[in-house]
């Protein structure tokens, strides 16, 4: 079956720009920072699933195909997450990347649910003494950057500083030919950080959090990923009650559709 693309209204009137592809119990991706339907790995997970299930990948708002209505708010962002999962019509599986799956904590725990959730490397910062935890600026920097326009600076800072990349390979973005699509959706790193800031201070995680999420959660992390982020989600794992975490050996952040598939889809049944 081939993918179709359509768009759907949210409450407050945004449209978002969405995708499916396949047949059988629905699932939805979530991107994380920065990433779009045709720019992250998202799009090859699901032709990877879609034998099995109806899978909807969408544009988070401010990015791609999709519209953004301002002034932000978290809670338009949920709304965009209904309106894509009500496309199903019908009890849908959720899957987030990165700080996608920090997104769908923060969602379930606004009392939506789910039939079962898996989160990929959710990139929260530990009190492991593995990596330093983000500067304490830079909330305040990256909102500088962007409110003055400077959509690559802040996009090369969040790069540099938050995400921790080589300074030689953060210099040679603008080289790259995805440059374009990450300056255009930079400001939305700011919607990204109302989920990750509370957790990249180099502290424990809170263990009264995540408690009462009304889903199965999965926490699954790649075993070529740094010490910090694996530490990071085995900590999470350990404060969901009745999580299952998984470590997929070989694979990194950049996790690998046909590593990833037959583990979602042991998981989701």
């Amino acid at each position: 079956m081939e993918p179709t693309t359509g768009l759907v209204d949210s409450k407050d009137g945004t449209r978002i720009a969405y995708t499916r592809y396949g047949a059988g119990p629905a699932v939805v991706l979530v991107d994380g920072g920065l990433a779009a339907q045709d720019f992250g790995p998202n799009k090859a997970l699901a032709e990877a699933l879609s034998h099995r299930y109806t899978v909807y990948t969408y544009d988070r708002r401010g990015r791609g195909g999709s519209g953004d209505t301002l002034p932000f708010d978290v809670e338009r962002e949920f709304e965009d997450l209904d309106a894509v999962a009500d496309l199903a019509g019908e009890s849908t599986a959720l899957y987030g990347i990165s700080s996608g799956g920090g997104m769908i904590l923060d969602y379930l725990r606004s009392g939506r649910s789910a039939r079962k959730v898996a989160l990929y490397e959710v990139p929260f910062v530990v009190d492991d003494g593995t990596r330093p935890p983000a500067p304490h600026d830079y909330v305040q920097r990256l909102d500088s950057l962007l409110a003055q326009g400077k959509n690559g600076e802040a996009v090369k800072y969040f790069m540099r500083y938050v995400v921790r990349l080589p300074a030689l390979l953060v210099a040679a973005f603008p080289i790259f030919p995805g440059w374009r699509h990450l300056k255009s959706v930079a400001p939305t790193i700011a919607y990204d950080l109302h989920y990750m800031v509370p957790f990249q201070w180099g502290r424990s995680l809170p263990d009264d959090r995540w408690t009462d999420l009304g889903a199965p959660v999965a926490v699954i992390a790649g075993g070529k990923s740094p010490e910090w982020m694996r530490n990071a989600n085995s900590a999470l794992a350990q404060v969901i009650p009745g999580s299952i975490h998984q470590v997929l050996p070989g694979q990194t952040h950049l996790v690998k559709a046909a590593a990833l598939a037959p583990v979602l889809i042991d998981y989701f049944g």
